[in-house]
């Protein structure tokens, strides 16, 4: 299996009007992507955003636990979040991964909305000739400029019954765990 990575997006993707946004970079999502990434053996996180101020954000958080006092403090915390980076755009985060792996990626994008996803198995079989670039957004969803790029999509997470509004961390987290080597 190739190398895996996950780009968070938060620009472009939706509000709860539908209206195509950037959202704000959480320092919860940073930690809880960054922790899953490794646990999952993922090798890059690229949180995307054109804010310059929210790069200024998450570049912050990223230097305290990797190089200031919370890298001392809790080096499990370092170790995550140096799988790290911020990109301005989705394309940045493309070329980067590609740069890192040496290979031409596969943009996979997920969505609770998708329509005639892949499965995870269908995409663990492509993932045996290209390396995987995982792409979730933040808010209500990446936007459908993002769709119309014709890169294959994952089907949803389906749970119990038809509520279908995790947080991304969680879907980010379920999607790792079933693409990951070890799982059966």
């Amino acid at each position: 299996m190739k190398p895996r990575a996950l780009a968070l997006v938060h620009y472009p993707v939706l509000d709860r009007r539908h209206d195509i946004v950037a959202s704000a970079v959480t320092n919860l999502d940073l930690h809880d992507l960054a922790r899953s990434a490794m646990t999952f053996g993922w090798s890059r996180f690229y949180v995307v955003t054109p804010v310059e101020e929210q790069q200024r954000l998450a570049e912050k958080i990223r230097e305290h636990w990797c190089q200031g006092y919370g890298a001392v403090y809790n080096p499990d915390r370092r170790q995550a979040l140096e799988l790290m980076e911020i990109c301005p755009d989705l394309d940045e985060a493309l070329r980067r991964w590609e740069s890192w792996t040496g290979e031409r990626a596969l943009p996979v994008l997920t969505g609770a909305a998708v329509q005639n996803g892949m499965s995870c198995q269908q995409c663990r079989d492509l993932m045996q000739d290209s390396p995987l670039l995982l792409i979730f957004g933040t808010g209500w969803g990446l936007a459908p400029p993002l769709f119309e790029r014709g890169w294959p999509t994952l089907e949803p997470i389906r749970g119990a019954g038809t509520y279908n509004h995790l947080a991304v961390r969680a879907a980010a987290a379920i999607f790792m765990d079933r693409l990951s080597e070890n799982r059966s």
